[in-house]
């Protein structure tokens, strides 16, 4: 089976200690976080911040690296452990009939909520969009502090991988720099009904 085909369900690389994820920066914020091993000068714990699992979403995103604000890609590997508190506590940004009664209790569950979700269409890495959704998560007030002080486990910088990229996309070469393998990524049958996780197109 192609995993690739699955309309929405987590692709991530990841190993026994946790799951990598994407998040593009300025510079400075970037840098001092590689200083660090995680988050500190610039980054703001009282705003959300999005983190996406897919390398191809996070490219097309940020332009490969190239968009104001967005001129530094960093990988973060988080704790398996911390990853599933985030996507446990995940409300949809957009109204799902499957997964709440009314609009008023999506509504009002968004608002309560430290973490939101949302599909979007995946991009392979010439930007083209695929058949599957990519997840991208949205975290803000404790579970922010939680993740800058508690489960975010390395920080390496991927932005000149993602420049290589763009480079052999623009030149149209036959042989791309090779990238993490995103795999699936299991998670529980709760998790699956909370994030909405299917295996058909719709």
């Amino acid at each position: 089976m192609n995993l690739r085909l699955m309309q929405r369900q987590i692709l991530a690389a990841y190993d026994s200690e946790g799951i990598f994820v994407y998040q593009a920066f300025k510079p400075c914020i970037a840098q001092e976080a590689l200083c660090k091993g995680t988050f500190g000068k610039g980054f703001n714990l009282d705003r959300m911040t999005w983190i996406k699992p897919s390398f191809g979403w996070m490219l097309y995103r940020s332009g490969y690296a190239t968009k104001h604000r967005q001129e530094s890609i960093l990988k973060i590997k988080l704790s398996h452990g911390g990853f599933q508190q985030i996507i446990a506590q995940g409300v949809p940004t957009s109204f799902n009939r499957d997964i709440f009664a009314s609009q008023r209790d999506w509504q009002t569950s968004l608002k309560s909520s430290e973490v939101r979700y949302q599909w979007d269409p995946d991009r392979d890495l010439l930007l083209r969009r695929l058949e599957n959704r990519a997840l991208q998560l949205g975290i803000r007030g404790s579970v922010v502090h939680s993740y800058v002080n508690n489960w975010i486990l390395q920080v390496e910088e991927v932005t000149q991988l993602a420049h290589d990229i763009q480079d052999a996309a623009n030149k149209k070469l036959q042989d791309m720099p090779k990238v993490p393998e995103e795999r699936l990524y299991q998670v529980s049958d709760q998790i699956q009904k909370t994030l909405g996780i299917s295996n058909l197109a719709v």
